[in-house]
């Protein structure tokens, strides 16, 4: 891209990750655009991040087209975010102050279904937990088992729209007692503070087991990632677009079972989908086949086209900007944030 006239550079702290900007003209607004570094442990890209990354340079380049074919004064910056899939990348260079003076901010992510079909679901809060049980002469990985059983009876006393789910860490052999064992665990809920409600109930099911086997245990600090609630202007004038080209499609506002680190700005993150094997849907290696198709990679172009539409109108129209702004303050106080 450097050769191409944008302005790369990386981000102290986060080795895979860089931001690529372009300005025209004076003043005007800010879009900010994401593409996905990322892939998931052993099946590759099961989630499409080769698809997202691509979708994002595609957006980011049409709209600089647009600003210099119509003389559109404004900015678009193109962040290259790493480790969506547990590492809070975005989270990370939002703390670092890299989305700031960003009017607008848009990406999109592949899911299974019918080609030219949009998502505008929202997704849910997160809370992790990390933790580690340690125990000598104890069996540290009896901890680890104790509590996972707690916690999977406790799934029956949750409420049907929340997800808890966790891993064991650590490689031994079988003829030896562990004294060390680790646990990460998730706990999604529709918002954060029903996440972080559930989360206590959680953390109580790590100190009952240390308590039951007489181990230590160490929890982190949770890592916590809110809800992602769709900007509405942008939503709709996502809607717009495809309909105008593909004709009426059913869209749905819900909520999906995902996560995602893209939160806490007035963004769209739409889902798109693409053709897969019957049960090959995201995390499976059935998507990882689907997402390296030529038909894939057509549809993630068709979609980013629609993303650079509406970001090019955030740039260009005053009125609709502000829509977009207000929006992004009204979620705010419905939330509570």
């Amino acid at each position: 891209m450097r050769n191409q006239g944008w302005d790369v550079r990386d981000v102290d702290g986060l080795p895979t990750a860089w931001i690529a900007s372009f300005e025209c003209g004076n003043g005007g607004r800010t879009l900010g655009v994401n593409s996905e570094m990322d892939a998931l442990p052993d099946i590759g890209h099961a989630c499409g991040h080769n698809l997202i990354g691509v979708a994002g340079v595609a957006i980011a380049c049409a709209v600089r087209a647009a600003m210099e074919q119509m003389s559109i004064p404004g900015k678009v910056v193109l962040l290259g975010t790493p480790a969506e899939e547990g590492g809070l990348g975005k989270l990370r260079m939002l703390e670092k102050g890299l989305y700031e003076g960003m009017d607008a901010c848009v990406m999109v992510h592949p899911a299974p279904g019918p080609i030219h079909s949009v998502s505008l679901s929202g997704s849910l809060a997160a809370v992790v937990y990390e933790v580690t049980y340690k125990g000598h002469p104890q069996n540290a990985l009896d901890a680890a088992v104790l509590a996972y059983n707690a916690i999977a009876v406790l799934r029956q006393q949750t409420k049907p729209t929340h997800r808890i789910h966790g891993v064991f860490g650590g490689k031994w052999t079988g003829n030896i007692i562990p004294d060390n064992a680790a646990l990460t665990w998730v706990i999604r809920a529709p918002t954060i503070a029903e996440a972080r409600e559930s989360g206590i109930r959680v953390r109580a099911c790590f100190e009952a087991a240390a308590t039951a086997t007489g181990c230590k245990v160490t929890i982190g600090d949770p890592q916590e990632v809110y809800e992602l609630r769709q900007n509405s202007a942008l939503g709709e004038e996502l809607r717009d677009v495809v309909r105008k080209r593909y004709g009426d499609i059913d869209y749905e506002w819900g909520i999906s079972s995902a996560s995602t680190d893209f939160v806490n700005l007035p963004s769209l993150h739409p889902g798109y989908s693409i053709p897969t094997i019957p049960d090959g849907g995201n995390h499976t290696l059935g998507f990882t086949d689907a997402a390296k198709t030529k038909v894939t990679h057509d549809a993630t172009m068709v979609v980013s086209k629609a993303l650079a539409a509406v970001g090019t109108r955030v740039l260009v129209d005053e009125e609709f900007a502000q829509k977009v702004k207000d929006a992004f303050e009204e979620d705010k106080k419905r939330r509570g944030t």
